[in-house]
This record gives C-alpha cells, sequence and structure tokens, in this order.
C-alpha cells in the first residue's frame, strides 16, 4: 500500500499541470489503484463549462483508460483550501471504490490537511437495485 503522503505529493503535483484559465482555481487529484499503481489527474476547463472535467474524473479516467487498475483504495485532492471533492466526483469515484471507509485527503496550499472516510463525503450514494450492471471490458481484466 502507498502512503497518504506520498499520494498527497502526486496531488500537488497534479495541482500545478491545471487548465483553469477562467477561474483560476487549480485542483489536482492521486488515487491509488487496486494494483497498487498512483494516477494522477487535473482539472481542465473549457469555455463551455459544462464541458469542464474535475480533478478527480481524469484521475479515474486515466485509471481505466490506461488499464492501471479498476478500484480505487485511496485519493488525495490538493486545492487552494483544501476543498472535497464536488458530487460529481463522488459518484464516479463510488462506481470504483469498493470500501465506504476509503480514505480521502484534502489538502491546501497551506500544508494543511483533512481526512476523511469516503462514507463522510457520500453517506448515501446513488446505488439502484433497478439498474441492471452488464459486463464491460473493465471486468474482463
Amino acid at each position: 500500500m502507498r502512503s497518504v503522503e506520498e499520494l498527497v505529493r502526486v496531488a500537488i503535483e497534479a495541482r500545478t499541470l491545471a487548465y483553469a484559465p477562467y477561474s483560476g482555481y487549480r485542483v489536482g487529484a492521486a488515487i491509488e489503484t487496486d494494483s497498487g499503481e498512483i494516477v494522477s489527474g487535473c482539472n481542465v476547463e473549457n469555455l463551455s463549462y459544462g464541458a469542464t472535467i474535475c480533478a478527480e474524473r481524469t484521475a479515474v479516467t486515466r485509471m481505466i483508460a490506461s488499464n492501471l487498475g479498476t478500484k480505487v483504495l485511496k485519493v488525495a485532492v490538493a486545492s487552494k483550501d483544501g476543498v472535497t471533492p464536488c458530487g460529481i466526483c463522488l459518484q464516479v469515484l463510488n462506481e470504483f471504490v469498493d470500501d465506504a471507509d476509503a480514505v480521502v485527503v484534502c489538502v491546501s496550499e497551506d500544508g494543511s490537511a483533512e481526512e476523511f472516510k469516503f462514507r463522510q463525503l457520500m453517506p448515501h450514494a446513488f446505488q439502484s437495485s433497478s439498474v441492471r450492471r452488464t459486463e464491460s471490458p473493465c471486468d474482463e481484466v
């Protein structure tokens, strides 16, 4: 298992790569996957704000697209003020987090950090027995 400190370091580095010309609000994320990899992501803004993608979703997308794992074990998010993942990011993470006690660390520019359990941030995640999951390429890995 990777240390939380290592994840935080990678998230802080990823934050420097953010493309945030509209808000100026840079965010970096790092996730530890079930294969032991650390995958980073940063926010990428777009003039059409709905096309903007958050750092956490970028990291999850990279994890899947690069075949670096199928489960998220830990998450670190670096921002100016230690923000937690937004609702959409939490729902995307929920798809890949098996353990509701998975650690989510939010760190700010001043180095202060707050640690949460995933269930604290997403206590009532959208999960419906009415939606049937089908096979996907990720299931075959």
